[in-house]
């Protein structure tokens, strides 16, 4: 049997229900709100140590004096979940201690068993914790993980909510030290203090608030944390009222807790471990998705358990017993076989398998169960029905993600090189931030040997962005490296790159045309790609021996954010003229500067997705932004510049660039 703490009451964090065990009466529960700092662990052990005196004084019937040994115990583990939320969330914590009984062969002989529960809260939920090990390299995390828990507590779990994130467990009230723990808590056995008691009128009203020693100093006041004492007379609450609250929990709200979590999530491990754990301790026991593969065997993806102690044993076992359900059922939740081992699954109860389904293609299969039912309810069927639809359109949709990031990053590993070459007596760095993350874009960048003595760098932007614009990368890209080793220089090297670009826009809207007039319909010129280019190219020879007296740079600006050289006193001049698009005009001549860039100078070449990031009517280099930012930035490496750039963009405004974000930073040894 595994006792079942019922959900709390009031303002106060709602204690974690057991699932499928016998039902409880609320005797007593006391609630404390800490701030997230050093003190509250100890403001945590003082809080329990106090409510679990003033229970035992109380002498509850069917409870009895709490021994020493349980409020020891109680205290231990309430210290370590406060200190682990506290160091691995920083945020507020919320304990909850609660005193219930539950019905069985209790000390009373009455058939009633005390239990006390705890509640640790905080709200940092995407921290995962079970089974987390303790980094004794760091000593910042005073804790031990949950092992402790899991050695002491009778039952133990994690809920995970929206924005918070619960630790609970649960220790029996024996009745072996039930004389002598009265006596300990009257003698102050294991009460800390005086303050950190009841007073006698606060416990004959039921509740204290203000009480117990404040955080920040001496005296109460606004830190002083807040405790409440309720007392309600025990009332047993039957089978069918646990039903009742279970098959109305709050249907609606759930699916709409459940489809805000799983939207927009792309990994479908993700999608997998919020599926499992919405369900449980909530609607189950436990639950386990698998995932269907290409022409193999269905993967266990997860298992979640309401006491985490079991997910290792249950794990093991539903791996070697894989739903299979009759292809009549799909996306109907059908009852399934109660599993025979109650170690891992828990006393016997009811089961339900459902196939997932997405566009009419099975992705998966959900099963979830609960103990001490005979058969689960049609409307908690149907519940499940309605969010296995949601978890399967979520695992259709991250599975498509994959695929599309796949095949992003596969384009991407083409239009850039694998490889930056190295420039005697330069170090260079690289910033490329694609829109969206990971889709191939239209700013590309290279580095490259020219042959005698030559190196080439380019920085390069395709009007617009995305798939449109990396076709024109793919095609810039080789010809520049073409050009550049038969010999042209800079200026020569844009211009035929300029007429091989009209060419094949030329060659593009010929074959639009003939396809729109085919389909008869009407299609952009150039079919809907965009063959205007912004391209700044240069060369570099490496001066002196090994490049140690500086480099001589030519280059060359179409219609591109003009290059900026850093001096190593602070002081940031302009190089180049700017000149016409690429792809614009037919026939245009491009003239280019040289200049020398001397040991400690830094060229930085930058993309619009720079200097025109907004921020509402702002722009990044409004106001000559850039060449401010880079004033501070003399005497760094050429990576941090790169860097310190890059966090100044993101800096700037609250959303991030809307337009393919790329740097290329040279500096001169």
């Amino acid at each position: 049997m595994v006792p079942r703490p019922r959900p709390g009451s009031g303002a106060g964090p709602a204690l974690a229900a057991v699932p499928g065990a016998a039902p409880a009466a609320r005797v007593a529960a006391a609630r404390t709100s800490l701030p997230g700092n050093p003190l509250a662990a100890s403001a945590a052990r003082r809080f329990a140590r106090a409510a679990l005196a003033d229970w035992s004084a109380l002498d509850f019937p069917a409870v009895g004096r709490i021994p020493d040994r349980v409020a020891d115990e109680v205290v231990l583990l309430v210290s370590e979940l406060v200190t682990n939320a506290v160091v691995h969330a920083g945020t507020a914590v919320e304990v909850s201690c609660a005193l219930d009984v539950v019905s069985g062969e209790g000390p009373s002989g009455d058939g009633e068993v005390p239990s006390v529960v705890v509640e640790v809260t905080d709200h940092h939920p995407t921290r995962f914790l079970r089974g987390e090990p303790h980094d004794e390299d760091d000593p910042g995390c005073a804790g031990h993980g949950l092992r402790l828990v899991a050695e002491l507590a009778e039952c133990w779990g994690t809920a995970y909510r929206r924005a918070s994130k619960t630790v609970w467990f649960q220790l029996p009230v024996s009745s072996a030290e039930a004389g002598e723990s009265g006596e300990a808590a009257e003698s102050g056995g294991f009460v800390e203090s005086a303050e950190g008691s009841l007073r006698d009128d606060t416990r004959r009203n039921g509740a204290l608030k203000g009480g117990g020693d404040c955080l920040n100093g001496d005296s109460p006041g606004d830190d002083a944390y807040v405790v409440e004492l309720l007392a309600p007379a025990p009332a047993r609450v039957g089978a069918r009222d646990a039903d009742e609250d279970w098959t109305r929990a709050g249907a609606l709200s759930f699916l709409a807790d459940a489809s805000e979590l799983l939207a927009g999530q792309f990994d479908e491990d993700l999608v997998t471990s919020l599926a499992a754990q919405l369900l449980v301790p909530r609607f189950a026991d436990w639950s386990a998705v698998w995932l269907d593969t290409e022409g193999g065997p269905p993967r266990l993806a997860m298992v979640w358990h309401a006491s985490e102690s079991r997910i290792e044993t249950l794990s093991r076992l539903l791996e070697k017993e894989p739903p299979e359900l009759p292809a009549t059922a799909r996306g109907r939740a059908v009852p399934w076989p109660w599993p025979s081992d109650p170690a891992a699954y828990g006393p016997g109860g009811a089961a339900l398998a459902c196939r997932l389904i997405a566009g009419g293609r099975a992705v998966g299969t959900l099963l979830l169960g609960r103990a001490g039912l005979m058969r689960v309810p049609d409307e908690v069927a149907d519940l499940v029905e309605d969010f296995a639809r949601r978890v399967a359109l979520a695992l259709a949709s991250a599975r498509q993600y994959t695929r599309q990031a796949t095949i992003s990053r596969v384009l991407q590993r083409g239009l850039l090189p694998s490889r930056l070459a190295k420039i005697p007596g330069v170090e260079s760095a690289v910033v490329y931030e694609p829109t969206g993350g990971t889709s191939a874009g239209g700013d590309f960048y290279d580095i490259f040997p020219a042959g005698d003595g030559r190196w080439v760098f380019v920085l390069g932007d395709v009007c617009g962005n995305g798939p449109e614009a990396a076709v024109v990368t793919g095609l810039v890209r080789p010809w520049l490296r073409l050009l550049a080793r038969e010999g042209y220089g800079v200026g020569a090297v844009l211009e035929r790159l300029n007429r091989m670009l009209g060419e094949e826009a030329v060659e593009a809207a010929v074959e639009g045309a003939a396809e729109a007039v085919a389909a008869g319909v009407g299609l952009p010129v150039g079919g809907g790609v965009s063959r205007f280019l912004s391209l700044l190219y240069g060369e570099l020879v490496p001066l002196g021996e090994d490049g140690d007296g500086g480099v001589r740079c030519t280059l060359a600006s179409a219609g591109h954010p003009l290059p900026l050289v850093v001096r190593p006193d602070g002081s940031v001049r302009t190089v180049a003229e700017p000149q016409i698009l690429l792809g614009v005009v037919e026939d245009v001549a491009y003239d280019c500067e040289t200049f020398e860039l001397a040991p400690g100078e830094t060229l930085v070449c930058v993309t619009d997705g720079v200097t025109e990031h907004r921020s509402g009517a702002r722009q990044f280099d409004d106001g000559n932004g850039l060449a401010s930012l880079l004033g501070d930035c003399a005497g760094l490496g050429a990576k941090d510049v790169a860097e310190r750039i890059r966090e100044a963009v993101h800096a700037f405004a609250v959303e991030p660039p809307d337009d393919d974000l790329a740097m290329l930073v040279l500096r001169a040894r």
